[in-house]
């Protein structure tokens, strides 16, 4: 698979990035070395990218694929909700331990919302950005949901690189359409920006879709690379082939398309309310009858499954 610049880093990547969090426990809840033999598997494809986050708990998978393979070979980037000094060290010392890696490739602050959640992480960008001269950390940027935050972006020069929700029918953005995005995407992109779209698949809601929604992602031109979760050797080979404009046969298409996925709420739910508290999209709410999901809401992330005392949320 062709690599290319990742903005004005220095870092060449894959169109593709394999998407970590769907293997991790926040979903498919795959082991180390289950998760360790699909990144080998896709990096043998030629996907060189790796996308994960401090909440995904996948780190242990990418040390196991780090073992059986030089680490020049990957590019890792990872996210963090870190806001003060203290707790971005120890984000960063986390991910340069647990990954058994000297550095990180790209560094993001995650799910951030605007001009003010910027100013409210300014400290912990600001370690981040010491450790980036020291050489633990390689370039900087933001994962978002977010137009304000990509518009807010373009202001910090500092922020080399943007991880935003793009997809055709705009599931996801918090806070406008797919064409507001993308206004704010090609001006970052004219600046130097480097970016790489997550969610084409708007979380596996628009899987009845998909050829159509991968092909309007690699239309793109201010898209540098695109994150797809990824579980399975088939997965890995079906997304190869249409990234390199391979054509794939109709019976794998259908099968792609009648792949049904969702938020279940097992039965010992105590309906505490903190995964309403968690969840950005405001896809869960309580009624008279228990905890109850907005499907056309929900993207499907399981970041609110973190957030339950009684791990009784997941993604199937």
């Amino acid at each position: 698979m062709e690599k290319k610049l990742l903005g004005n880093t220095s870092l060449w990547v894959s169109k593709l990035c394999f998407g970590s969090l769907t293997m991790g426990p926040l979903q498919a809840d795959k082991s180390p070395e289950e998760g360790g033999r699909l990144l080998l598997h896709g990096l043998r494809r030629g996907i060189n990218f790796i996308d994960t986050a401090e909440l995904y708990e996948t780190y242990p998978h990418i040390k196991n694929a780090l073992k059986h393979c030089h680490r020049e070979e990957l590019v890792i980037a990872t996210k963090s909700y870190a806001y003060s000094q203290e707790t971005a060290e120890k984000s960063l010392d986390k991910a340069l331990k647990e990954m058994d890696t000297e550095y990180i490739d790209i560094f993001l602050l995650h799910e951030q919302e605007s001009q003010h959640t910027l100013k409210g992480h300014w400290e912990a960008f600001t370690y981040f950005m010491k450790m980036k001269e020291q050489g633990y950390i390689k370039a900087l940027g933001i994962s978002t949901h977010t137009v304000a935050a990509v518009e807010a972006s373009l202001k910090i020069k500092e922020i080399e690189v943007l991880h935003p929700i793009v997809n055709m029918a705009g599931l996801g953005i918090q806070d406008g359409t797919i064409e507001e995005m993308l206004y704010f995407l090609e001006k970052a992109k004219e600046m130097g920006k480097g970016i790489y779209g997550m969610k084409p698949l708007g979380g596996g809601n628009l899987l009845k879709n998909y050829k159509d929604c991968l092909n309007f992602v690699l239309n793109l031109s201010c898209l540098d690379a695109i994150a797809v979760g990824m579980q399975t050797i088939e997965e890995i080979d079906d997304n190869t082939a249409v990234f390199e404009g391979k054509e794939i046969d109709e019976e794998l298409i259908n099968k792609v398309k009648n792949k049904k996925r969702k938020l279940k709420i097992d039965f010992w739910c105590e309906v505490c309310g903190k995964c309403v508290e968690t969840c950005s999209h405001n896809a869960l709410k309580i009624t008279d009858e228990g905890l109850v999901v907005e499907d056309k809401k929900c993207v499907l992330c399981g970041y609110c499954s973190k957030s339950c005392p009684q791990f009784c949320i997941k993604v199937v």
